[in-house]
């Protein structure tokens, strides 16, 4: 729907919607506006938004109501008389600071409140103009000349109980840097997916985000509090030290949004909820800035090549089009780094332009026996169990050789945590023995048999870093 004046002795404002002021600097939010000129927003918009939160709350306070819609105390000193002018509200009572006001619609008010949440019934802080989000999205992008990148020793540190090869390591810090198209292939189990949200976790600097962004008219819902994170406490108090910021965005860290097998065609644009008449932004949006993981590439609910030409596009010029109401398209920011994982060989999902058009091609692969031997010990630690070297032993000669799986990341644990599962069930402390890891073996999938008591181990094979084997190490 679109936004018009309400009726009465209300003022035209004269105002169109404007960009706010470009005098901030990337990662951090802009200035609070002093006025409604400053939020971009014609005076009916604002208007109508204190009308509905006052409608649900009744006679409101005023520095509530800053609170539910992010806006200052002048803008809405602004709107509110405005609205005493047009008789949609009045004071209710003044206690003994200018500040301590409270409002209340007047009859007149609630009718028009009413009409107002009838066509659209978003309640919550007002929105940011799309030319406003467009401006600072280019502004704290990660392609930004300047913008802080990550280096070998922050990579070295989160991969550090990874037991990653350094060749795989030094592949993706360098996939990072260019923020060109990653696939990360290999089998599931792997551990494909757990290195990408951590290539997430290590990108640098915050950036705002906006509640809501007004799109010809119609209010997009895009903070979402399980993609958006809000930034450490110390670095939103030092970022509201320097100046005063508008409340309609939040301090993040830069977003990581993952979608997998359930991203359909429906899910690549926005969304009218025909319940509340608010837009609801598509993954893909919400990740600006950030980084977009497709995970489980090849199994999504429309075919893998119609997925990557509708990213091609938009990953070449920053821009996507997406659509509203009457099938009117709306220009809007496309900066992600795009990520694909993926446990299908990529010569079968992806034909040879394709692949080439991809950045970065990185295998995930099963772990040399010295990593795999690394990561148990590791887990054995985090599940505060004690390591038996015999029994690790047997875990990768007799259970993963004997019955011919790969030695994969997710291994260790998924079996420490069901031999936990076990433990408990029985009533009695988790420890790590023979018995106990095949049980929990055995628990994994029908196919998973431990092979025949008696059964020799198959030979050893030697480990890439060290030249003995694990039997060796042990003994």
């Amino acid at each position: 729907m679109s936004y018009t004046a309400p009726t009465g002795a209300l003022p035209p404002s004269g105002l169109r919607i404007r960009a706010a002021s470009p005098d901030y600097a990337s990662g951090s939010a802009p200035p609070q506006p002093r006025c409604v000129r400053d939020t971009g927003l014609e005076l009916s918009l604002i208007v109508e938004l204190v009308a509905k939160a006052m409608y649900s709350i009744g006679k409101i306070h005023l520095p509530v109501l800053t609170g539910k819609l992010k806006l200052s105390i002048n803008v809405l000193r602004e709107a509110l008389d405005a609205m005493q002018v047009g008789h949609l509200a009045e004071v209710a009572g003044r206690g003994d600071s200018d500040l301590d006001v409270h409002y209340q619609l007047t009859e007149g008010g609630r009718l028009r409140a009413a009409e107002f949440l009838a066509r659209c019934r978003y309640v919550g802080p007002a929105p940011v103009t799309l030319q406003a989000y467009r401006d600072l999205a280019q502004r704290q992008s990660g392609r930004q000349a300047g913008a802080a990148q990550v280096g070998m020793a922050e990579m070295a540190a989160a991969f550090a109980d990874d037991v990653l090869e350094p060749g795989v390591r030094d592949l993706l810090g360098a996939a990072l840097q260019s923020r060109r198209p990653l696939l990360l292939h290999g089998p599931s189990g792997s551990g494909k997916t757990t290195l990408a949200r951590k290539l997430g976790r290590l990108q640098t600097g915050l950036v705002a985000i906006p509640h809501a962004i007004l799109v010809e008219g119609h209010i997009v819902q895009f903070h979402d509090p399980a993609v958006h994170i809000p930034a450490p406490p110390q670095h939103a108090r030092h970022s509201e030290e320097r100046r005063n910021p508008d409340a309609r965005w939040i301090m993040c860290q830069r977003p990581l949004v993952q979608v997998g097998a359930e991203l359909g065609y429906e899910m690549l644009d926005l969304r009218l909820d025909h319940a509340s008449g608010v837009y609801r932004a598509p993954p893909h949006f919400m990740a600006n800035n950030g980084i977009l993981l497709i995970d489980d590439l090849g199994r999504q609910r429309l075919p893998t090549e119609e997925l990557l030409n509708r990213f091609s596009a938009p990953l070449d010029s920053g821009c996507d089009q997406l659509t509203i109401e009457g099938g009117y398209k709306i220009a809007m920011p496309f900066d992600v780094t795009l990520v694909l994982a993926t446990n299908l060989a990529p010569q079968v999902l992806l034909d040879e332009s394709f692949l080439r058009r991809i950045g970065y091609k990185i295998l995930v692969g099963p772990l040399s026996e010295a990593a795999y031997a690394t990561l148990f010990r590791r887990q054995c630690h985090q599940h505060a169990l004690a390591c038996d070297e015999d029994v690790l032993y047997y875990l990768i000669t007799r259970l993963h050789y004997g019955s011919g799986r790969p030695l994969l990341a997710s291994y260790p644990a998924e079996l420490l945590g069901r031999l936990h599962d076990f433990a408990a069930f029985a009533g009695t402390t988790a420890r790590l023995s023979a018995a106990a890891i095949e049980q929990a073996w055995r628990s994994m999938a029908l196919d998973q048999a431990a092979p025949a008591p008696g059964a020799p181990p198959p030979p050893m094979t030697f480990s890439a870093d060290s030249g003995t084997t694990l039997y060796e190490r042990i003994i």
